[in-house]
């Protein structure tokens, strides 16, 4: 097998290092830094080259393309960023954004055509079960976050003749295939656990099968649960199956899916954006210190730098605000990070809260109660962050979160935005545990806003801070309490694949606009 892999990734790593593109990327077969296929090889470069690749589009390890996608769209539509920039004019945060803020997802290069120039020639180049599998857990967590996005995106036409710029698939369908191609990968990595391939290629997992197949299953259960107002019945098989799989799920933070490649030569884009950018275009947001402080929560310290305001540990900025024009910015607290830092792509603590959500509001078989989920999911992110203190906050049973108030005045926000305390209370309602359980998982998941976004719309939890009379600059489009709900398809599209667009469009079910609801987002509840 050890053959194979390097055949495979031989090819594919020449097809990357030529450089991504936008479609026909099946022509680019020769090196053009005349390093041949059989000396690749031998230094195992090939294999790093291309798995590296492939890995780098889940959260692009390019600078641009991360503050686009995590600091300007999922961080700040999740609570956990605001925009400190203030020669930014138009914003996702202010619902009045320009194409070039909303398409990065579905248009740029670092995405869907790094993956693809690799992904597309190992499926023409081998038939080894175990790379193949790999490779359709990879495409998931990459174009889960697409779909998730946008809508209607293309999926299983995707690649199909060297193509890109293909006919879409519904949301819905999307998911059933994405769900095909972790079945399938499943079967193939949990019989093979025992399996390593090479550690040195494997930025993620250095190797492990095992870990693989843990995901694929994690994943899994992601999906279901993002569909469940959709289709119950879907939602429940898969998250079950999910559940019972002998390879498991992320149960521990060794078994935590991590982009783990950065270095002083290779620096953490959110680092580069967020540190030496001289602060950065976005600072920690008031919405998830609002409830950290709140609660007390000893993560704070991992999670933020204190503020320069006197009498304020920890105090965020507003997101969906008109930007004080006073130099006041770089005082809000920032976010911790560092050059080596790994970006997180899914952790156990995560996975530990589905299953509490699956078993609290949903009544579906996790093997478990949901109390012993809930309080595990919280043990096991103050393990992630290590932090200690999990027992006595997981006992609280009377810290709320806290009011907003902005040390300059402007833009506090007079009310609280949940009343919700940590300890579980089994006699509670279900829309109180799902709203514990969601504040939880949402604090956990810190930085992964593309997927607290997601939740949001899906759940209505956590309750974040709306958007300002002033802020809100969509002329009426968008509610400032509701958010956004998707990004507006690539302009680039219009041009270049109007057909399949414009049929996309109609799929979706409304106009092309942040403010019409996806195909997940049904919930009855959230209006």
């Amino acid at each position: 097998m050890k053959k194979n892999i390097l055949k495979i990734w031989g090819a594919a790593a020449l097809i990357l290092l030529a450089g991504a593109c936008t479609k026909n990327f099946e022509q680019y077969n020769s090196n053009p830094y005349g390093v041949t296929n059989d000396e690749m090889l031998r230094d195992g470069y090939a294999l790093r080259a291309a798995l590296t690749g492939m890995a780098s589009a889940v959260i692009s390890n390019d600078v641009n393309t991360t503050q686009f996608t995590e600091c300007l769209l999922g961080g700040p539509m999740a609570g956990y960023l605001a925009d400190s920039n203030q020669g930014f004019a138009n914003t996702i945060s202010n619902f009045n954004p320009t194409d070039n803020w909303t398409n990065v997802l579905l248009s740029s290069n670092r995405i869907i055509p790094t993956f693809f120039s690799n992904y597309g020639d190992v499926r023409n180049m081998t038939d080894d079960p175990i790379i193949l599998s790999i490779a359709n857990v990879v495409k998931v967590a990459v174009l889960h976050r697409v779909a998730d996005t946008y809508g209607p995106i293309p999926y299983s036409q995707i690649g199909v003749g060297g193509k890109i710029q293909v006919a879409y698939d519904s949301q819905e369908d999307a998911y059933k295939h994405m769900l095909e191609d972790l079945d399938a990968a499943i079967k193939v990595l949990a019989a093979n656990r025992g399996s390593n391939i090479n550690a040195s290629a494997d930025v993620v997992y250095h190797g492990d099968v095992s870990k693989w197949a843990k995901l694929a299953n994690s994943l899994k259960l992601r999906l279901a649960m993002r569909m469940v107002y959709a289709d119950r019945a879907a939602a429940q098989k898969a998250a079950e199956e999910a559940v019972a799989s002998e390879a498991g799920l992320l149960s521990s933070n060794e078994d935590n899916a991590r982009y783990d490649n950065f270095n002083a030569n290779a620096k953490n884009p959110f680092y580069v954006v967020q540190v030496e950018y001289n602060g950065g275009d976005s600072m920690a947001a008031a919405d998830i210190i609002a409830y950290m402080n709140g609660y007390n929560d000893p993560r704070r310290a991992a999670y933020f730098g204190k503020s320069q305001f006197e009498g304020y540990d920890y105090v965020g900025l507003r997101h969906g605000i008109v930007m004080p024009a006073n130099d006041v910015m770089h005082k809000y607290s920032t976010v911790n990070v560092k050059m080596d830092d790994p970006f997180v792509w899914m952790n156990a603590a995560e996975v530990a809260f589905l299953k509490a959500e699956a078993a609290a509001v949903f009544g579906f078989n996790m093997g478990g109660s949901a109390k012993e989920f809930y309080e595990e999911g919280i043990r096991l992110s103050f393990d992630q962050w290590g932090v200690a203190g999990a027992e006595a906050y997981i006992a609280d049973a009377t810290s709320k979160p806290g009011v907003y108030v902005d040390p300059i005045g402007s833009n506090s926000y007079d009310g609280s935005l949940s009343d919700a305390t940590i300890a579980w209370e089994e006699n509670a309602d279900t829309a109180r545990k799902q709203e514990k359980i969601l504040i939880q998982k949402w604090i956990a998941n810190w930085l992964l806003g593309n997927e607290s976004w997601a939740d949001i719309r899906r759940t209505g939890y956590p309750h974040i801070l709306p958007a300002t009379a002033e802020g809100n600059k969509s002329n009426g489009l968008v509610d400032s309490q509701f958010g956004a709900r998707r990004m507006k398809y690539p302009s680039d599209e219009y041009i270049n694949n109007g057909a399949n667009l414009r049929a996309a469009v109609g799929l979706l079910g409304g106009p092309d606009e942040m403010a019409t609801r996806t195909w997940f987002d049904c919930n009855p509840n959230v209006k």
